[in-house]
Formats: C-alpha cells, structure tokens, sequence
C-alpha cells in the first residue's frame, strides 16, 4: 500500500477533479481516464480511503476482448453482473445473462430507492435514477418461467452430448460416428427417442453390418451409450431437445428505443442439472460463432454474453470439449462477441482460456483453508504488478468491492485498482412471479417457440421400417434374417436414385452429411 503521507500530485489530463490525490492513486486513476465511451464500474479505493474523482471505467470498445468476474458466494458478483449489464443496454449492446437463482429478474423492473442505496450513491458521486432495462426471458426446455429453449439433438452435436451424458473419451468419439452415420443416411436427429432409435438399430441383430461399416464403433461402447442415453431420458432430461430449436440470433436484438435487450435465462428450476445447462450455455455461444460473420474490432460488441457458473463447464470435460472451448473464446472476439466468465476464483478456469481474458473485476476471497490459501495465492498470479498487497486487499475488501484491471483503448492492461462499485439502477432482487409470467406471455417470441413439435425424424422412419417388415410376416430390427426383397426405410433412402446421384458428387460433402464444426455442433441452415 501507498504511504498516506505522499504529496498531492497534478492530475494529468483526462482525470477530473484529482489534484489532490496521492501520487501513487493518482498514477493509477490516469490508467483509466479514457477518451472514448466507456462504463463506469466505481471508484477507486485508496489506504482504506473512498477517492470519488478517481473513477474505474471499462471502455466500450475492448468488451469484446473477454473477461472474468470472480469472487467467493455472497462478494457481490450478482450485482455487478447487473451494473455492467445496465451500461450496456444503455449503450446499445444486447447482455445474455444465466439466472441460475433466480434473482437477476430484477434488471426488468426499476430499482428501489432505500439508505443504503443512497449512502453508496452519495460515496461514488453516482447519480442514481431507478432505470428498468428492456429484457426477455427464457427457460431451458420450458422448465421455468421463460419462452422455451430447445436444442435439436443433431444440432448440439456429439461432443456437447457426451458431456451431459459424462461419456469417456473412447465413447465420445464413438457417439461422434453414430452422428456420422445418421447424418449421412438421411436419419434426423432431433430429439432424444430419434437418438435411441439409431442407437438401438445398430445394435440390433440387423444393424450390426452397418455398424461394422462405420468403422470403430464396438457394440459394447454403443450398449453403454444407449445405457447412458436410456438413464438421461429417465432424469427427465427429454424437453430440453427438440424442435421449434431456439435460434440464437435473438439475442442479438434491440428494444425501440435503441437499448441493448437482456437476455435472461431463468435456470432456477434446473439448477440441480449443472452439467446440463452449463453445456447448453456452451450451445448457444458455439451456435453464435458458427453464424456470425467476421467484423473485426468494432466500436462496441454485438453482444455480451455472461457465462456463470463457469466451472461447471470445465469440470470433468475432454481434451477435446476444452479444445474447442478455447478455440471458441479466441474465435469469437472479431465476430463481435464478448464472453464474462462468472465464477469463484480464476483457477476454476483453464490457462489457455483465462489468458484471453483481459478484463478482470475480482470481489473478495475467503483464506479459511490450506486450499482457500492456495487459491489466494494463485489468484493474485493472475494479476499484473501491483501497488497494492494484493494477498492483503482481496481478503479484505467488503461486499460490493473488487480488484479491477481492463485493458485501455490500446490494449494494454491498466494498473490494479482496488475498487468501490456503483450501485444497480434496476431492482436487486427478482421481480414478482406475476409480473414475469405476464412478460413471457406478451413477448413476440412466445408463440414462436411455446409449443413443441415432433416432426418426421429418425423415430418415426425406423418405426416405419418396422411396421414394414412386421406387416409382412417377419421379424422386425432384433430379428434374425430378413427378407431381400423388402428394403428397409434406411436402404430405400441409401439406394435411391437421388441419394445415389448425390454421394457420386465428388466436389461437395453437403449432399451426404451435415456439415458440423466446433463441438461438432450442425451448422444452422438459415
């Protein structure tokens, strides 16, 4: 820490009304007075001093350069989350945000004026008017309160399935070859039972030579994937897949009157499902990757998209699955996205993903344990050279309070600076369920994806070629032998004329396959 008694020192250009503070303070407000647009996180915190004029900013531009906010349960996290959120909106970017308890509904409604509100208002010389922002709600499968959103199986792809489905390495690359071979045989994958129906025709007595065809895939390791696929559907995991699929370009919109819309996707209800809606956000970012185009550095994102609970993502995943997580992360940014991870301590987030976070709002640590200690001490590794005892500050700053760093309008990190946040301007708390529900009901979005819809898929074809074969005396998919002169519904599509004609196109992959890409996820016809 600075020595209180340094002199006052000349404030540089840009940093308004602080010409008396300390030299130290001082070098570290000039790091943040920025030219262009930028968001106002607080203030700076200074020998246990609130300094007002010193002001800890974001700028526009560099958000979609990615960036963590971190801190043990109760710091402040939720709060802060909704403040940048609010100056987004303001500024015209669309926020995603996961409500995973239920109290970030609140950003739709206007704030409440009470003391301790005012008190911290009248500390950062904040000029706070309640402010509702415009917003949307939705829930993952309609579990909740929200407008439904649903995956298609074929679109979520093998290598995010098999991590709900907490399948080894061996399996998810066999799981990727069932894919492989329904896209190739015209087989739709939209919901579960379309994925079981595949699953269970390989390992039938009849599909065990197409089985043998696509090269790797032992019946065992398909038993243990219809297993695991059998059990999920069990744990009612079924309406999270499906059609009307969700199309994440809505969350790319604006209200009227030109303020960003927030995005909230309620998951109280599916809170004790981590692995599942962890993944599902994952979806709709690699979703939003594979459809926007290449922009570059914009003057501010197309959307920021805050990804909490992100250890839940990291947990447990393949070589694989975090290839193309950081693959994604560092992709996304010239498509005009930014990505917050929410979580604990920045060690619940692998190197090669955090080294691409260049924004950072770190509230409080907790050093009760040998491994709270450990983290401490990993934590403050993250962060560059500091004038402050780092070890010393984030275990004691209260709630509402970070360590900040962000990089500048040139990209260069700007100094450590202990931080007194602003307070929210929306309601800090959720909105009434009455309230909410009225809102789903009048969005536009509602009647597009309320009703689900079974459509004709890989289910219904493999039943048919089994009402087929029953029809004419034999035994249908774990029968024997069958009869060559009835085709089953796989062969007829194999052996048409089309299909056939198609396959013979040597110059194109699109006519036998869909084609995928990161996560092995479909690419969105659109």
């Amino acid at each position: 820490m600075s020595d209180s008694e340094a002199p006052p020192a000349v404030a540089p250009e840009g940093v308004s009304g602080a010409r008396g503070l300390p030299q130290e303070a001082l070098e570290i407000a000039s790091g943040y007075a920025f030219a262009g647009p930028a968001l106002d996180l607080g203030v700076l915190l200074w020998d246990g001093r609130c300094l007002p004029d010193a002001r800890i900013r974001i700028p526009l531009p560099v958000l979609n350069r990615h960036g963590l906010v971190a801190g043990a349960t109760g710091t402040g996290k939720t709060k802060t989350l909704q403040l940048i959120a609010e100056q987004l909106s303001v500024q015209g970017v669309p926020v995603f945000l996961a409500d995973i308890k239920g109290d970030v509904s609140g950003i739709s409604a206007p704030g409440v004026s009470n003391d301790k509100v005012l008190a911290r208002a009248q500390e950062v010389h904040q000029e706070w008017t309640p402010t509702a922002c415009p917003a949307e709600f939705y829930a993952l499968g309609g579990m909740g309160k929200g407008i439904p959103v649903r995956a298609t199986v074929t679109s979520f792809g093998p290598v995010l399935l098999s991590k709900v489905l907490q399948l080894n390495q061996t399996q998810e690359q066999s799981l990727g070859l069932i894919f492989h071979y329904a896209d190739q045989k015209g087989l739709e994958l939209f919901d579960l039972k379309d994925l079981r129906a595949v699953v269970t025709f390989l390992t039938s007595d009849e599909g065990k030579t197409e089985l043998k065809g696509i090269g790797g895939l032992s019946p065992a390791t398909a038993g243990v994937i219809l297993r695991s696929l059998t059990a999920f559907e069990a744990q009612g995991m079924s309406p999270f897949f499906g059609e009307p699929e969700f199309d994440t370009s809505e969350l790319l919109r604006t209200a009227p009157d030109g303020r960003g819309t927030v995005s909230v996707l309620e998951l109280p209800e599916v809170q004790d499902k981590p692995q599942l809606f962890s993944t599902f956000l994952m979806w709709m970012l690699a979703d939003l990757f594979h459809d926007l185009p290449e922009v570059g550095d914009l003057d501010k994102p197309k959307l920021v998209f805050f990804f909490d609970e992100a250890h839940l993502l990291f947990t447990g995943a393949s070589k694989a699955f975090l290839e193309s997580i950081t693959q994604t992360v560092r992709l996304i940014r010239s498509k005009g996205v930014g990505v917050f991870f929410v979580t604990q301590t920045p060690k619940d987030v692998p190197s090669d993903v955090l080294a691409q976070l260049g924004n950072r709002v770190q509230h409080a640590l907790r050093a009760f344990t040998p491994d709270d200690q450990k983290a401490l001490k990993a934590t403050v590794k993250t962060f560059p050279n500091s004038a402050y005892d780092l070890e010393e500050v984030l275990t004691g700053i209260g709630t509402g309070e970070a360590v900040v760093t962000v990089l500048s309008e040139k990209g260069a990190p700007t100094p450590v600076a202990a931080t007194r946040l602003r307070a929210p301007q929306s309601l800090m708390g959720p909105v009434d369920p009455v309230a909410l529900d009225r809102a789903v009901q009048a969005s536009p979005l509602y009647g597009r994806y309320a009703q689900a819809v079974d459509r004709e898929s890989a289910y219904e074809k493999l039943a048919a070629r089994d009402a087929a074969a029953a029809q004419a005396g034999r035994a249908p998919a774990k029968g024997g032998g069958r009869a060559k002169e009835e085709p089953s519904v796989v062969e007829q599509v194999v052996g048409s004329g089309i299909f056939k004609s198609l396959a013979r196109s040597m110059g194109t992959q699109i006519g036998r396959e869909i084609t995928r890409s990161l996560f092995g996820t479909a690419r969105r016809r659109r």
